[in-house]
């Protein structure tokens, strides 16, 4: 990855994924205690004990930036740098002991992210991806591959549930264009697709802390994401995502999902 103007910050990411791997890897398959947020879905002690960690980081090192956590309240987010952390992305995998939860961190530049850090710590595999440089997987450079035809992409979501209608009407639909549908990778799906392994992830209901940090990566490594009517993500975007490998795949998709959605 060459150097860029965002390299400091780059470094200190990979450093907070650092500090979160060794935590992680330590609670891994033990006893803990689990909790239900208010949307029903689970968190653990674990979650809060690392953001709480990276906040305190972030707070000494760069003290004017803002803070957008998934576990805790936002913090100065009208500052010109906010950082958007994820600490585990896919709780349910990591408290049944699916090794493919990750941790998520990225930067947002005036509402724009410029760099995200995807660190799966149980397979030790982490990409990363910054404004005006490539991507890379552990450090190598890595990017995405063509894909002559949607009836030959590779297709995967975190879970068939996660679409409200009228989404699921749509997603089914992309489902039958795809050549394969597969699902269960949390963020895991976005570096495979960094990586050149699969063609599309589409998803709905997520948060910006589930994908402000995957934009940079996928972006870098010569993918496109975006919502479903085909905008950049930022703070303000819907949840309903998707990310191609070739760009090529961009338009058809998203007439399949914006059609669908109205059926």
């Amino acid at each position: 990855m060459k150097a860029g103007p965002f390299q400091e910050y780059l470094v200190f990411a990979k450093a907070l994924a650092d500090h979160s791997g060794l935590i992680l890897r330590r609670h891994f398959r033990q006893p803990m205690a689990v909790d239900d947020k208010s949307d029903h879905s689970p968190v653990t002690a674990i979650d809060r004990e690392i953001e709480t960690i990276f906040r305190e980081k972030i707070a000494a090192t760069y003290p004017h930036h803002g803070i957008i956590g998934e576990e805790f309240s936002p913090h100065n987010q009208n500052a010109e740098y906010v950082w958007v952390l994820d600490p585990i992305d896919g709780t349910a995998g990591f408290i049944t002991g699916r090794p493919l939860f990750g941790t998520l961190i990225g930067l947002l530049r005036q509402g724009t992210a410029i760099l995200g850090v995807i660190d799966h710590p149980i397979t030790q595999e982490r990409w990363a991806g910054m404004t005006g440089s490539g991507a890379t997987f552990n450090n190598m450079p890595c990017r995405t591959r063509s894909c002559a035809s949607l009836d030959r992409a590779m297709l995967y979501a975190t879970s068939p549930h996660m679409f409200p209608q009228p989404d699921k009407a749509a997603f089914d639909i992309l489902c039958r264009a795809v050549k394969w549908p597969q699902y269960g990778l949390d963020c895991y799906a976005y570096g495979l697709l960094a990586s050149g392994m699969i063609d599309v992830v589409a998803e709905s209901t997520m948060k910006p802390c589930d994908f402000l940090a995957l934009a940079p990566v996928v972006e870098a490594a010569g993918g496109r994401i975006s919502d479903w009517a085909g905008r950049p993500l930022d703070l303000n975007s819907d949840g309903r995502i998707l990310a191609v490998g070739d760009a090529g795949l961009q338009a058809p998709i998203l007439d399949i999902l914006n059609d669908g959605a109205k059926t």
